[in-house]
């Protein structure tokens, strides 16, 4: 407590002797069903207890939280105040990470006693144990007919969503007391992204309830309990896993920043650009996902680049050059074995190729490239004509997306192009990464681009010059590619020294 601020420890106080307000009638009143509170009780208390010490040779996975189902059980079968006190030793027994650990589970514990409480009392409310067949309280007797379905579904929803407000209410205090944020902002989400779940656990709860208010009693209700457990636990170990997926690209991320200092940020550029082309083809979210990914991996193949050729000063030789080239090929094989990769494997290795056929690593012409290939590519060279380099000045949106349709059939696919373009002038484009110094925030619907100075051809990261000539063909595969100097004074034509892009 000594480590909280004044206001947070009082909060705590308040909700702890809420709490104990809220179970002491169910310790005073002798009509409580002590059988059917003990019973439900253990099983929270268990289903809590699990993840703290898991059986040996398993792991839970993270992120499992409250297992509410039980909870709510009770809500529907017991009083308030037993409810409550059914609520309070699994609270106290929940799974903490942050310390004060203690004051964290005494602070669990009274906030689920109050929000199974107030829960019960909405349930009361809407005559919701009459809905569970009319009888008496859990454990004291047959119920006298069958569920009101569907009426019991009003008074069921009504308790899951007076729960989940209680906690999420609770959970802003304590947010604006222990880390005093702004009133404003404390309770913003809260309640949007926990009310599905909870009415998810409310409805296991009720199929519990009403299996054991049946003939058939707790036994019944355990059949309902065990294959909504197993769920959770699958659930969380998704969320796990994806974690896991998201920290492994991080990492891989950082370290080509890391060694190649003069692009940082264009990784997570080109993924958002990338998810803007497929997000306009139509893609699915799974797709859109794989492609956001395959623009953030595209570059992951130059750690196998010497990082003296990344960061040199000045045009590269045609065996440095040659080198380079090869990074499609690294990266591939870098991510071969990362099975969530998927098709972006084949957007990593092919994202240098063109639709004539004078790309590389193999020269592959037009529907022969992969599709994700073809949307990395753009949004690989859009980023590289709109970013800062040390060799290059960033060029308005409005003059990359012109460059694109102009080089769209012979280096790039049209209609990737085309749904950057469409994109780019509906929502305008607004990189997330702020690494570069001189990112642009554009509005939607820019102005065409006006006459101005011709753009330098190295600035364009490989991409033709603008000057009057026709489009030139792109670098020739490796052991023909002659050394393409940049800016005076300066480093090659882009960060990997060939094709557009970075």
């Amino acid at each position: 407590m000594r480590a909280l601020p004044p206001g947070a420890r009082g909060y705590i106080v308040c909700a702890v002797l809420a709490a104990v307000a809220c179970v002491t009638p169910a310790l005073t009143d002798s009509a409580t069903p002590w059988t059917a509170v003990a019973l439900l009780t253990a099983l929270y208390l268990g289903c809590e207890l699990v993840k703290v010490c898991p059986p040996p040779g398993s792991r839970v996975p993270e992120g499992i939280g409250p297992f509410f189902p039980v909870v709510l059980a009770a809500v529907f079968l017991l009083p308030p105040a037993a409810a409550a006190l059914v609520a309070l030793p699994g609270g106290l027994a929940g799974t903490v990470v942050e310390r004060p650990a203690r004051v964290r589970r005494v602070w669990h514990g009274a906030q689920q006693a109050m929000a199974a409480w107030v829960a019960g009392q909405a349930y009361g409310l809407l005559r919701g144990p009459a809905t569970l067949g009319g009888g008496p309280s859990a454990g004291s007797g047959p119920p006298a007919g069958p569920a009101d379905f569907p009426y019991v579904l009003l008074p069921a929803t009504a308790a899951a969503v007076a729960f989940c407000l209680v906690l999420t209410a609770l959970d802003g205090g304590i947010l604006a007391t222990a880390e005093r944020r702004p009133a404003a902002t404390a309770w913003r989400g809260l309640a949007t992204s926990s009310l599905a779940p909870h009415c998810a656990h409310g409805l296991a709860g009720l199929m519990m309830a009403v299996m054991w208010r049946s003939p058939y009693g707790p036994p019944a209700a355990l059949l309902v309990l065990l294959p909504m457990y197993i769920s959770c636990w699958v659930f969380a170990q998704y969320h796990r896993e994806r974690a896991a997926h998201q920290a492994t690209i991080r990492a891989l991320v950082q370290a080509v920043d890391i060694k190649d200092r003069y692009t940082r940020g264009h990784s997570e550029r080109v993924g958002q650009a990338s998810a803007m082309i497929a997000r306009e083809l139509g893609m699915t979210e799974d797709r859109l996902e794989t492609v956001r990914i395959a623009g953030i991996l595209h570059d992951v193949g130059k750690l196998g680049v010497p990082t003296r050729l990344l960061r040199k000063d000045g045009p590269l030789t045609p065996q440095e050059r040659r080198i380079i080239e090869l990074h499609p090929e690294y990266g591939h094989e870098m991510v071969r074995g990362i099975g969530f990769l998927g098709e972006a494997r084949s957007a990593i290795l092919h994202h240098h190729e063109r639709v004539d056929g004078s790309g590389y690593p193999y020269g592959l012409t037009g529907e022969q490239i992969p599709v994700l290939a073809r949307v990395v590519a753009v949004a690989d060279a859009f980023d590289a004509m709109t970013s800062t380099r040390s060799y290059s000045r960033a060029r308005p949106v409005p003059v990359a997306l012109a460059e694109l349709e102009r080089c769209a059939g012979a280096q790039f696919d049209p209609s990737m192009v085309r749904a950057l373009v469409d994109a780019i002038g509906r929502t305008g484009w607004h990189p997330v990464v702020t690494s570069d110094e001189d990112l642009q925030v554009i509005p939607a619907r820019a102005a065409a681009p006006g006459p101005g100075p011709e753009p330098d051809p190295a600035a364009l990261a490989g991409l033709p010059d603008q000057g009057s000539r026709p489009l030139a063909p792109a670098p020739p595969p490796p052991g023909r590619v002659p050394a393409v100097p940049g800016p005076a004074g300066g480093r090659g034509p882009d960060a990997d020294g060939a094709g557009a892009g970075g």
